[in-house]
Formats: C-alpha cells, sequence, structure tokens
C-alpha cells in the first residue's frame, strides 16, 4: 500500500507532489462511497480520534466528524469553550489529558499560528491542523484543489486568482502551495492594504484591480473579509469594498468565457459575492462541501494506516 510521507498533516508546505497525488486518489474512492445507499466502511473501527477546536467552526468540524464517522472511527468532540482552557490550563496539559484517554489522532484547529507544529513535537498523536490562526489549512486547500481538478482534470497552466483578504486568510497560503504544486499560475487579487508585505515571494503574481484579475484567470476563489481577525480599518466601508472587490453578474457579463467560482465559506452575501453568483451553475461551492468529507477521509485514512498497519 502506497503512504504519505508525513505523520501529520501540519500544512501543505511539508507535503510531496506525491503525497497530493496519492490523497486525491483516496479522495475519489471514498468520493464513490459517500454517494452509496450505505456510506459507512469499517477502515477505522479501532481508531479513537479527537476534535480539539479553540475556534469557532461549522463547515470544518462538521466535515471533518461526518468524514470520521464515514470511517467507523469513534469520535471524541472538544470545545474551548466549555472546557479547563477557561480555567488556566495549558495546550499541551490539554491534549495530554485528552491522549491519556488513548486518543490516536487530534484533529485541531488553534487561533495561533504553529499551535499544531508545536503540539505534534510533544504529544504522542498524530495531529491534523483544522487551521491555526492565519498560517495554514491544509484541508481546505486540498479540497479546492480536489474541486478543481474535477473541472479541468488537470491544473497544470491553469490560471487561478484568489481574490480578498489575503493577509489574514489560513486558505490563501495552503491554497498557493498547493496550486504551485499542481503547476497552476496564481495570481492573489485585493486591496492593497489586505496584501501580506512579501507575498510576491510564493511565486504569485500581484494585483489591485479586479476586473483584470478576471480577464486573466479560469477559475477565482473569492475570500471572505475576515472583520474577527482586524484590529485596524483595512479599508473605508464594506460598501466600498464590495464595489471594488465583489463578485457580480456584472463584473463577469463583459467576459467572454465563463469562469470557475469558488468560496470556502462562510458566504457574505453581498459584499464578496452576490447570491446570484453563488447560486449560478459556474459556482462550484456546493461540490467544495461535498469533496470536503472525501478529502477529509482520505486524509484520515491514510494518515491512521500510518499509525497501524493492519488497517484495510
Amino acid at each position: 500500500m502506497k503512504a504519505l510521507s508525513v505523520s501529520h498533516l501540519l500544512g501543505i508546505k511539508y507535503l510531496k507532489n506525491e503525497d497530493l497525488e496519492l490523497i486525491f486518489e483516496t479522495a475519489t474512492h471514498f468520493k464513490e462511497v459517500i454517494n452509496r445507499p450505505i456510506k459507512k466502511v469499517p477502515s477505522l473501527r479501532d481508531i479513537t480520534i479527537a476534535n480539539l477546536f479553540f475556534e469557532n467552526s461549522t463547515r470544518t468540524k462538521l466535515s471533518f466528524e461526518l468524514a470520521e464517522k464515514r470511517l467507523s472511527a469513534d469520535v471524541l468532540n472538544f470545545s474551548a469553550n466549555q472546557s479547563s482552557v477557561k480555567k488556566g490550563e495549558t495546550l499541551e496539559d490539554t491534549v495530554n489529558n485528552i491522549l491519556a484517554m488513548k486518543v490516536d489522532m487530534v484533529v485541531m484547529r488553534h487561533p495561533h499560528p504553529g499551535a499544531a507544529h508545536f503540539l505534534s513535537n510533544r504529544v504522542n498523536s498524530c495531529i491534523i491542523n483544522a487551521g491555526d490562526g492565519t498560517h495554514e489549512h491544509p484541508s481546505q486547500a486540498l479540497l479546492d484543489a480536489f474541486s478543481l481538478l474535477g473541472k479541468f482534470g488537470d491544473l497544470a497552466g491553469k490560471r487561478i486568482a484568489i481574490v480578498g483578504d489575503i493577509l489574514h486568510s489560513r486558505v490563501a497560503l495552503s491554497n498557493i502551495y498547493a496550486l504551485k504544486m499542481l503547476g497552476a499560475e496564481v495570481t492573489v487579487c485585493a486591496p492593497k492594504s489586505l496584501l501580506p508585505r512579501h507575498i510576491s515571494a510564493l511565486g504569485v503574481k500581484i494585483s489591485t484591480n479586479f476586473e483584470e484579475t478576471l480577464k486573466w484567470c479560469d477559475a477565482v476563489n473569492m475570500l471572505r473579509v475576515q472583520n474577527e481577525r482586524m484590529d485596524l480599518n483595512y479599508f473605508p466601508s464594506t460598501r466600498e469594498y464590495s464595489q471594488n472587490f465583489g463578485l457580480t453578474r456584472e463584473r463577469l457579463l463583459p467576459l467572454r468565457k465563463e469562469i470557475v467560482v469558488l468560496h470556502p465559506g462562510p458566504i457574505n452575501r453581498g459584499v464578496e459575492i452576490s447570491s446570484e453568483i453563488a447560486d449560478s451553475e459556474q459556482a462550484i461551492i456546493l461540490d467544495q462541501v461535498e469533496n470536503g468529507v472525501a478529502i477529509r477521509m482520505a486524509i484520515i485514512y491514510l494518515l491512521a494506516s500510518k499509525l497501524n498497519s493492519t488497517i484495510v
């Protein structure tokens, strides 16, 4: 059986091209499984997985939990708001107490960049990064790339734009790593105030002109403005942001092509994307949600296989 080159999923930058190919191949199999009348497989019936979410989440948490249950794993859900973290307990102590209950894998979202990497060096368990601050969100990038592969077949030479709040986005960084590995050309487009200072070092093009970016790209990933991470005013108003960087039918009509539209969610309808476009046939947002379960099943299965060679 093929195996991943890593024992944890901490970020896309730690993966090899062969890892991406294996994850996509495995996800294709699991996508068939979850579209059957009986959607569960007994692959991980001896594995216990803890979902540790130190930040609020709906889609990612539900997607991971469903993926785990589809694989027949035992699932333990943890919310920081209802835990001893509120009493001052450290991250390491919290996780070690959970691992003492004989947990095999930890899926963790944390507000601090590098938290998953920190934990992987200090506890004896497989760690899956479900988002660490403004750093990485590897499973989201994998499902985005998998969704694009479903539309294009191959991403080599494809032009992909990532538009919106690049500065505060963990999705953007992971997507850049994954898309570049798959041979795509990437442009990031945002107001200057929402562009990280050294983003060009990642080999991407930079634009502040949304119309020109739309003319250039084959697909566009519209990012949410992450107001909860902002301690400053990065643009004059939501209305002005939407006028300059909101994806609408009026912006797409002059183009002599149909662009594939993605969005990692949650959507601020009428801000970064209009309802008309979000619900249109060229948007693959619901495909992303479906593919997210298959991708996360693949990630969990492949990492669990390294823990237990008897998994079939």
